[in-house]
């Protein structure tokens, strides 16, 4: 049995394949030797290629293993022959004849005819429209003879809008039948599932698409205008003659150039009237006038800045608009025949403005400068103003202390309706915190059981207070603590609306103070105390810091200005008391 040396089969029926890359002959008479000629490549071979966008044929390769001829090198026989070549792996290819109908959605593929209309929608219950005419789009596309009416969206319109029917075969008539091409023109009524659409006109390709079908269109018309819109559209203005006067150049030139008059507003003639002080401002940038009260303090009237707003004030009024009430006129640019300029602002002369009489009795210095300038033709006479004099009411009286809380603290009750609390010297706490002079006593007191009690006086020099500890005293029968809070103390003999209080000039070494009806005398101090006092001493007497000295024994020993009085100071205090 011989064997299929080429797939390693027996060469038996059913086991033997047709090798289909070899080619036995390449013409009559002619063989060619299989071993030579080998396919690898089964797909189908590319024909066309993009360069630049644009679809360019590709010419095969002569063979396996040669590389590509280009038409340069090839003469048109060659390309010919190469063209003509039938012999395939799954053999010779069939041409399609050409057909002679191409189909329409090959013809008329994206070839849409365009028209232009609108329709008129019927609006109830408003007394102000009837209808409203709606513009839309209608496509209709060759390929397939569908139709779709698109409304164009308008912003803030408060109607649904958009595509008012999708694309589809519209209905002609009850018998089934559809709109066609030929159907449409211009200037006809298109009726589409009971809503009327007119037919305007259309865009210029579908205008040669129909002339060139052999179809006449109609002429264009117009689209009406919608009466809600037309009511809605404000007039343009109307100017008779335009202005030469450069309003730039008077922006730039006189922008925050003010003229200020002192006037007095006379409404004598009236009930209860009286001349009333203002202060007329008109500004050159755009020839506004502003009229100011002049408020003064209690008068009692309500403090309203302005009595004539900023704007124009009109001099004559066309006699056409006399006869209509001023108070209901709304004067407007065109029924003014003249404003107010800065020639009509004299000083010393009476102004009449807005109905209301005004006594310009003067002016600033840069109003005197202005006229000076560009009107030196008019006079400016100052006139002298009496001013109205008020009586001058007593002051109000601060009642007496009554011995509730602190003075500063009742006083704030008599300055206003709701008190503040008193103010305080913040720079002096943040200097002075947590400084604090301590002084030794004992009670100096007519009767026989204060004999013996010591007390400790503390001053502190954030807020000028002074707080009085008493020491425990073994079998006194008396509780230590607390003797008085912290407290500024008054002198004795002051008066209660201006008191004296106690300050460390006062706290000499064996000097009596009277604390509220208690009299204690200084027997000892802190040498922190001495100390402090010696860097005031441009302050205080002399008396004081000799004493001082005298008592701590330090007359000419320097005493460190950091000591804590509260850890060494105070067992000296116990010990010397």
């Amino acid at each position: 049995m011989s064997i299929n040396t080429g797939h390693g089969l027996p060469f038996l029926p059913g086991n033997t394949f047709r090798d289909v890359t070899k080619r036995t002959s390449s013409g009559p008479g002619h063989m060619v030797d299989s071993s030579t000629i080998f396919k690898s490549a089964h797909h189908r071979p590319q024909t066309l290629s993009y360069k630049n966008g644009y679809a360019l044929p590709h010419r095969p390769k002569v063979g396996i293993g040669q590389a590509p001829l280009l038409s340069s090198e090839l003469t048109q026989s060659e390309i010919n022959q190469f063209s003509n070549q039938t012999a395939l792996t799954y053999g010779t290819t069939h041409y399609s004849p050409a057909l002679d109908v191409i189909p329409a959605h090959v013809a008329y593929d994206k070839k849409v005819l365009r028209f232009y209309g609108y329709f008129q929608q019927e609006v109830l219950h408003s007394p102000q429209e009837g209808y409203r005419v709606r513009p839309v789009v209608l496509y209709y596309y060759l390929e397939d003879d569908s139709m779709c009416i698109i409304e164009p969206v308008v912003e803030n319109s408060g109607i649904p809008q958009g595509k008012l029917i999708k694309r589809q075969r519209l209905p002609k008539n009850d018998r089934g039948d559809h709109y066609h091409w030929k159907d449409l023109n211009v200037g006809m009524d298109l009726v589409v599932y009971g809503t009327v659409y007119r037919v305007t006109h259309c865009d210029s390709y579908t205008q040669d698409f129909m002339e060139s079908e052999g179809l006449v269109l109609n002429d264009p018309e117009p689209t009406p205008v919608d009466p809600y819109i037309q009511r809605r559209t404000q007039a343009g203005r109307s100017y008779i003659t335009p202005s030469v006067f450069d309003r730039l150049h008077q922006f730039l030139t006189m922008d925050r150039k003010v003229l200020r008059f002192f006037a007095l507003w006379d409404h004598t003639d009236s009930l209860y009237g009286e001349a009333r002080p203002v202060t007329i401002q008109y500004y050159l940038v755009d020839d506004s006038v502003e009229i100011r009260e002049v408020h003064e303090p209690n008068s009692g009237r309500d403090p309203f800045p302005v009595l004539l707003r900023r704007q124009r004030l009109p001099k004559n009024i066309k006699p056409a608009c006399k006869p209509f009430p001023s108070c209901v006129l709304e004067v407007s640019p065109q029924e003014v025949h003249q404003y107010y300029s800065p020639k009509d602002f004299q000083v010393g002369e009476t102004l009449q403005l807005m109905g209301r009489r005004f006594l310009l009795y003067d002016c600033d210095e840069f109003t005197k400068t202005y006229y000076q300038k560009n009107h030196p033709d008019l006079e400016l006479k100052p006139k002298p103003v009496v001013k109205k004099t008020t009586e001058l009411h007593d002051r109000h009286e601060v009642p007496p202390y009554n011995g509730f809380g602190s003075l500063e603290d009742s006083l704030q009750n008599c300055l206003s309706l709701i008190p503040e609390p008193p103010k305080k010297d913040l720079m002096k706490m943040l200097e002075n915190d947590h400084k604090v002079l301590r002084y030794a006593a004992r009670m100096d007191s007519q009767n026989p059981q204060d004999e013996g009690r010591l007390f400790i006086f503390s001053y502190f020099l954030s807020s000028d207070m002074i707080s009085i500890f008493e020491k425990s005293t073994r079998n006194s029968g008396i509780i230590s603590g607390q003797f008085l809070e912290k407290t500024r103390i008054p002198k004795p003999g002051c008066t209660v609306d201006k008191p004296e209080f106690y300050g460390p000039a006062d706290f000499a070494i064996g000097d009596t103070v009277e604390v509220f009806r208690h009299r204690f005398v200084l027997t000892d101090a802190d040498p922190y105390v001495l100390n402090y006092l010696e860097s005031i001493s441009d302050q205080l007497p002399s008396r004081t810091l000799n004493s001082l000295r005298q008592r701590l024994g330090v007359a000419d020993q320097e005493v460190d200005p950091h000591t804590d009085p509260q850890s060494e100071d105070i067992e000296r205090l116990e010990a010397s008391s």
